[in-house]
């Protein structure tokens, strides 16, 4: 290749030879080809100019210069060149609303975003495409003749008449292409500057190759399963979730009580829909992170390493990534992905490249959105619009998979501003939901006989320790602290678990609780309700503090899960010492005393959850960073506030929070593992693998706490936002860090 041709990247041989340079005409036109593709089904024709017009600004004298003299050939020269040696990114959109008037500042969000992310366009993209530095960027790319071909538009007129969903699909349009522009400008990168990473990707087996995999091990299970009535209408919910694969996609409803065996069955929907609609692969959501691992556990067991989980508890630990998984999850493209709803919603409403670029992939998926009743109700708005218009638009079903299904289809109202503009048309995968509640009712439900008399810490205590085995789930973790202090005067063995715990301390208690009750050794557990949901435990009685009636519908499916009492297994409503704290808890707190109080029917009757959830949402802004107005477009300007939507749509505020790591020792206190990652952390420094690995140790807690932990000395901030335990006091063996921080907190609890 001649060296005096146009640069896009450059990069050294592992012999440290320098490799031919990437021929910019080949980037871009490959980049072009690549993100046509990506977008074939909703703007092959915007993602290709994207793509061979995104670094057209590398054609001006100061970046070839640059490239070739001040920056040596480093890996990532072309993201060095936007921090001001030799911007680029403009060019390209300058000339798209120079040809294409208004209408081109779609492919300017694109281009001029490619690096930095999409901005808003008052104050953003507006002043960035009138500065005069922007233009002289363009006419000094022009000026050294690009190839003609290159700037031939191929007679592409935009059409803004086609946008998927119109008006109210163009924001999550434009980020769908600019999905296909950075992914497809990421990869042709790395094709060039690491041929070995880029040889791992696309490695992955169809899902058409998988169904076998699956299949095989559903037989096994049959084969293996004893004969009793809850593992016969686990089957029955399979067989039909199979026959209603071939139904046309869209949104359904996958609705089961908990302990019904939905997560494997809704993968078998899923895997025969795809076989049957030409789906490219399988997303399951779910919401917490401290259940996703038996989630992707159990898919990983059947389909090996066809599996990726994508959230902070799998990049913790290297034996649950691979070099193949960790591409992955940068842009999705394996058969089968295991997320939360933080990376999954939160990519949808990105701006950042890194975020956005794994979007394009949504096309033609299953999604099942596990726990669907436990998404938050302050930005419950905006994600309907959202999953509306991937099911409309882009080819994706949605499987809304719940043992308490909320009530989101459209509602009007007579104060407009509590419409709901829901999901309709949401088919019910299983034939008679009400047959199957009825038939997997394995427990009585006691509600308190006044609503009014609170029961004390001391006198639950007592209550908790007549049972050999017992679970009490309450609202905070103030109140598990409470109530497992009371316990130590009646069974010294109580188990604890909480958010105050870390996630390698969570993890080795729920498998303690898992081996005691499969031995039948009495054990008693405190909990708050992270236990409620994915933590497959059976107790035969359950206390749940009063809160919102999904919470005690999963609070009773930890409850005679397998059916194996000879009666009915118990759950104890009881009103706690206090309310729950103002805000969602209260509110469902106050939706359910509403929708129970004078029932004397079944309490967690199926109909009774509609009514719950359209109390509760009533009493809830649905849209409350207003997210819908951010992201509406303006027809003329083209103007939508891309940044601060995706700064706003945070599903966990960690702006008031921050990271500790402590010092947990294992169960029996001699697991030094964390005592070595810190070491090598204050002695090399921080590193990829290394911070993801502590994160398995870390408790986030409210910076006030933080603040006053650090001025006790107790914590140190090592690096710059995170904090790490010095005081042996602070963190206890079975309750977690004590934000009190101090001798006379939880290390007094020994005993």
């Amino acid at each position: 290749m001649a060296i005096n041709s146009s640069i896009a990247h450059a990069a050294k041989n592992p012999d440290g030879s320098w490799r031919d340079p990437h021929d910019l005409l080949e980037h871009l036109s490959s980049v072009g080809t690549l993100a046509a593709a990506f977008a074939e089904q909703y703007g092959s024709g915007w993602a290709r100019l994207a793509g061979r017009w995104h670094d057209l600004g590398k054609y001006r004298p100061r970046f070839q210069r640059y490239i070739r003299l001040a920056s040596g050939f480093e890996a990532d020269a072309h993201i060095k060149g936007e921090a001001g040696k030799a911007p680029h990114s403009t060019a390209g959109a300058v000339l798209a609303t120079d040809r294409f008037g208004s209408a081109g500042r779609v492919l300017a969000y694109l281009i001029a975003g490619h690096h930095a992310g999409l901005a808003d366009w008052f104050g953003g993209l507006e002043v960035r495409l009138g500065n005069a530095d922007s233009r002289d960027e363009l006419n000094e790319a022009l000026a050294e003749n690009p190839p003609a071909e290159l700037l031939d538009a191929g007679g592409f007129k935009p059409d803004l008449r086609a946008i998927p969903g119109g008006k109210n699909g163009f924001a999550l349009w434009v980020r769908m292409l600019f999905s296909a522009l950075v992914d497809a400008d990421f990869l042709d990168t790395e094709r060039y500057m690491d041929p070995d990473k880029f040889a791992w990707r696309n490695q992955w087996p169809a899902l058409s190759e998988l169904a076998p995999r699956f299949d095989a091990h559903m037989a096994r299970l049959a084969t293996l399963a004893l004969p009793t009535p809850v593992n016969a209408l686990r089957a029955d919910i399979l067989r039909q979730c199979r026959e209603k694969a071939a139904a046309a996609p869209g949104l359904f409803s996958l609705t089961v009580p908990t302990g019904g065996g939905k997560t494997l069955s809704g993968m078998a929907f899923a895997l025969e829909h795809a076989r049957a609609h030409g789906k490219r692969r399988v997303i399951h959501v779910i919401p917490y992170t401290s259940i996703i691992e038996q989630t992707a556990d159990i898919f990983r067991a059947i389909f090996g390493e066809a599996v990726i989980e994508h959230h902070s508890n799998a990049e913790s630990d290297p034996e649950r990534e691979n070099h193949a998984s960790r591409l992955a999850c940068e842009n999705w493209d394996a058969p089968i992905v295991v997320t939360t709803n933080v990376q999954f919603f939160e990519s949808l409403f990105a701006a950042r490249t890194s975020r956005c670029r794994k979007l394009h992939n949504l096309v033609d998926t299953v999604v099942i959105l596990d726990e669907a009743q436990l998404l938050p109700p302050e930005f419950l708005q905006p994600m309907l619009d959202v999953l509306n218009l991937l099911t409309q638009h882009y080819g994706v079903t949605v499987v809304l998979a719940t043992a308490t299904q909320p009530a989101l289809s459209t509602r009007a109202y007579f104060d407009a501003r509590q419409n709901l503009r829901g999901l309709d048309n949401v088919r019910e995968i299983i034939d008679d939901p009400d047959a199957l509640y009825r038939s997997l009712e394995r427990v009585q439900v006691r509600l308190p006989a006044d609503w009014q008399a609170r029961t004390d810490w001391p006198q639950l205590a007592l209550e908790l320790a007549a049972h050999d085995s017992a679970l009490a789930i309450v609202n905070t973790r103030k109140d598990a602290r409470a109530l497992w202090e009371q316990m130590q005067m009646h069974n010294k063995g109580t188990l604890h678990l909480s958010a105050l715990m870390c996630g390698a301390h969570r993890s080795q208690v729920i498998a303690n609780i898992k081996a005691r009750l499969k031995a039948g050794v009495p054990t008693r557990v405190v909990s708050t309700q992270l236990v409620e949901a994915g933590v497959d435990v059976d107790f035969p009685v359950v206390f749940r503090a009063l809160a919102g009636l999904d919470s005690i519908a999963q609070a009773a499916g930890r409850c005679n899960r397998e059916g194996r009492l000879a009666k009915k297994g118990e759950v104890v409503v009881f009103v706690p010492p206090k309310p729950a704290p103002p805000g969602l808890l209260r509110k469902g707190e106050d939706a359910c005393r509403g929708v129970l109080h004078d029932t004397t029917e079944q309490p967690l009757a199926r109909a009774r959850f509609a009514a719950y959830f359209e109390r509760l949402y009533h009493a809830c802004e649905l849209d409350a960073h207003g997210i819908a107005s951010l992201l509406e477009v303006d027809g003329k300007e083209l103007a939508v506030n891309f940044r601060t939507a995706a700064d706003r749509f945070k599903l966990i505020a960690d702006e008031d929070s921050a990271p500790i790591v402590v010092r947990y020792l294992g169960e029996d206190g001699l697991d030094d593992s964390i005592d070595k990652s810190l070491a090598t952390l204050r002695k090399d420094g921080p590193q990829r693998w290394l911070m993801r690995k502590l994160q398995r140790y870390t408790v986030n807690l409210h910076r006030r706490d933080v603040a006053k932990l650090l001025a006790h000395g107790d914590i140190a901030e090592i690096m710059p936002g995170l904090f790490v335990q010095v005081s042996d006091f602070l963190y206890h063996p079975a309750l977690g860090l004590d934000p009190d921080g101090s001798p006379h907190g939880p290390t007094s609890l020994i005993v």
